[in-house]
């Protein structure tokens, strides 16, 4: 019996990391880690449910809550197999809905809602399949894969016949058993918050040292002066052979970043993170250009496929960060990954977020398996926090990802999770108005 979509219920879940800097940036310098959660309920699979989630980073979470409840009508009533057998139509029933899409189009917080919503049926696939859904994405023929793909607007840079070609690559099972063998390279943010003092960064690098990492991300922008001794510090715990990236979260202007980056440069960064407005494709291309070969890294802020295929074109991206909530889904991001792969760019998943670890891990699995074919130049973001709030959280063994084996998409919250950090009514809530 096909599962049907019976209701779509969502809560407004925050946690409090504005307390201890976890997640502090230039341009953040407080936030909330937060998330507008989906849960769609259905019947004929014994209760089985499809969770979902966007991130925010605390006020104005309400408003993707709302979002996502305009999109319940385009949802409820509809049977999972008629979803599966046109993915790529379903996704333009809510993400190009003829009303709502006046509220974006896709971008903004009705596309953020769109993630949520999207995410949720695809972590309902997985489940009713019994696989996590990187295996779901891996065992798809590739003419199944692109048939989840809405190609309008960007069949200039990449076709369906493209795609396919790029898909039908052979190799995939080589490759399932590597990663099974190794797992998935990783960097962690978490040693260099923004909030954080110089002894707390100094024992975050020799604590992550010791469990295996060699890869490692500093948050900058605050004052370029401290911004310089930060770095000297970060590479001084962690020599001259580990990675070292930096995330100005895109607080410089184009010469801002173009001097910043040369200040730092001494200190060899990999990369150079979201050094100026997420939108400007022009200004990326010129920071690119004059920084190499430091590389320029972004896309966590792109909302849309269209976006990532300028940028491509532009030169303007080295490394493709994209972000599986910030664009309209698992959909949204197949097309992106084929791109990037088509451009010959590294797809490095923005992880910098409650959830987003669970999700971006599953993308590049895929895309390493299925598409790229290889883990040079790429890794997966790592932070250390919320995970346990998670009922399959992600896994570290010496600095990298193990593959998930739990059916679904990784990102279903505990129900005692769920009500104690709900806004504001959650006990967690109300401890903090107790401080």
């Amino acid at each position: 019996m096909s599962l049907t979509i019976t209701d779509l219920t969502v809560r407004d879940i925050r946690f409090p990391t504005s307390r201890t800097f976890e997640g502090s940036a230039a341009l953040n310098p407080g936030p909330d880690y937060s998330a507008a959660y989906v849960i769609l309920h259905t019947t004929g699979g014994d209760g089985l449910e499809g969770h979902g989630l966007t991130f925010t980073v605390g006020r104005g979470n309400e408003v993707c809550v709302a979002a996502i409840k305009a999109l319940k009508p385009l949802v409820v009533g509809h049977e999972l197999d008629a979803i599966k057998a046109d993915m790529a139509g379903f996704w333009r029933s809510i993400a190009g809905d003829s009303q709502l899409r006046w509220l974006g189009p896709e971008k903004g917080a009705i596309h953020l809602a769109t993630a949520a919503v999207i995410n949720g049926h695809w972590d309902l696939y997985a489940k009713e399949q019994h696989k996590p859904l990187w295996k779901l994405l891996v065992d798809m023929t590739p003419e199944e894969t692109v048939a989840c793909i809405d190609f309008s607007h960007i069949a200039d840079a990449l076709t369906p016949d493209e795609a396919l070609e790029i898909l039908h690559a052979g190799g995939r099972r080589g490759r399932e058993d590597q990663l099974r063998r190794t797992g998935f390279p990783a960097y962690t943010t978490s040693v260099g918050w923004l909030g954080y003092d110089d002894d707390k960064i100094r024992r975050l690098c020799r604590e992550a040292r010791d469990q295996g990492w060699t890869r490692f991300k500093l948050k900058v922008g605050e004052n370029i002066e401290e911004d310089v001794r930060r770095m000297a510090l970060v590479r001084g715990q962690i020599g001259p052979d580990c990675l070292l990236m930096a995330d100005a979260n895109q607080i410089w202007s184009i010469d801002e970043a173009i001097a910043a980056v040369a200040r730092l440069a001494p200190y060899d960064p990999w990369w150079i993170e979201e050094p100026t407005h997420p939108d400007d494709i022009l200004g990326h291309a010129r920071i690119a250009e004059a920084i190499h070969p430091i590389r320029v890294a972004t896309g966590e802020h792109c909302s849309n496929r269209v976006m990532f295929k300028q940028f491509l074109q532009a030169g303007a991206m080295d490394v493709c960060q994209l972000d599986v909530c910030r664009l309209g889904g698992i959909n949204d991001a197949l097309a992106v990954l084929l791109m990037a792969k088509k451009f010959d760019v590294p797809v490095c998943p923005h992880g910098g977020g409650v959830g987003l670890c669970e999700y971006i891990q599953h993308l590049a699995i895929f895309d390493m398996i299925a598409i790229s074919g290889q883990t040079e130049g790429r890794m997966l973001e790592y932070i250390d926090h919320l995970h346990e709030h998670f009922r399959d959280p992600v896994v570290i063994e010496n600095g990298s990802y193990r593959l998930p084996r739990r059916p679904g998409a990784s990102i279903e919250i505990y129900p005692a999770a769920l009500d104690r950090f709900a806004f504001p009514e959650g006990a967690a809530w109300a401890e903090e108005q107790n401080r």
